[in-house]
């Protein structure tokens, strides 16, 4: 039976927002791994459903594929030691030539995302590539009817001012060849996020997005 997340692990960041020290952390660590193992149970579950449509997907660890809640606060101005949300990696991560899936779990926050984040400088240029060259079927994924039901556009996020050097100022992709991230981003209301059907709900979302990542993954295949 699928897991669901529950209202107590919302309640538990809200808390360590508001908290936020080793000394309330270590009084509460408790709640914590409570907390942290109904996420690890969600992720797995959520694994399954994606891999009715990603079997990719599936190779993937739900506890390894939970981001740590510890901060590194090294070269940060905010010395806080935790993040205030849940974050779960599924193919996507920084630099990547795979697309993949995200799910972040924080009170008002939470979303669901996926396609390619912060990648290398190489990768962004063949994806970019791909874009131009491609660019009618790019834009037929982007005006899928099932895409669109969900997404109506890319981030826009640290997108650049001018139309990236090696690509023309004319291209007709010109507006997508200045994006840094390749994401489509689903923002969650908290009561989705706590439903108890919230695994396929999220995966149907999430399968609106499999048409993107197969587009930008198909330069490394």
């Amino acid at each position: 039976m699928a897991s669901a997340i529950q209202k107590t692990t919302l309640q538990f960041l809200k808390d360590l927002n508001k908290n936020n020290n080793r000394e309330w952390f270590t009084e509460n660590k408790a709640q914590y791994n409570t907390a942290n193992e109904n996420m690890a149970a969600f992720v797995e579950s959520l694994i399954e459903e994606i891999g009715r449509f990603d079997e990719e997907v599936l190779k993937l660890d739900a506890k390894k594929s939970l981001f740590r809640i510890y901060r590194d606060t090294r070269f940060s101005k905010d010395k806080t030691p935790y993040k205030t949300n849940f974050g779960a990696g599924l193919g996507m991560g920084k630099g990547g030539e795979i697309a993949g899936y995200y799910l972040h779990i924080e009170p008002g926050k939470s979303f669901l995302a996926g396609g390619v984040y912060q990648p290398d400088t190489t990768v962004l240029k063949k994806i970019r590539k791909e874009i131009s060259m491609n660019h009618e079927e790019f834009n037929s994924v982007l005006n899928d009817k099932n895409f669109r039901k969900y997404f109506t556009e890319l981030s826009q996020d640290d997108k650049l001012m001018r139309v990236p050097q090696g690509f023309e100022k004319d291209d007709k992709m010109a507006e997508f060849l200045k994006l840094k991230n390749i994401i489509a981003v689903y923002t969650l209301k908290d009561e989705e996020v706590t439903d108890p059907n919230a695994v396929k709900n999220f995966g149907t979302i999430l399968r609106a997005i499999k048409p993107l990542n197969d587009f930008l993954s198909a330069p490394f295949k």
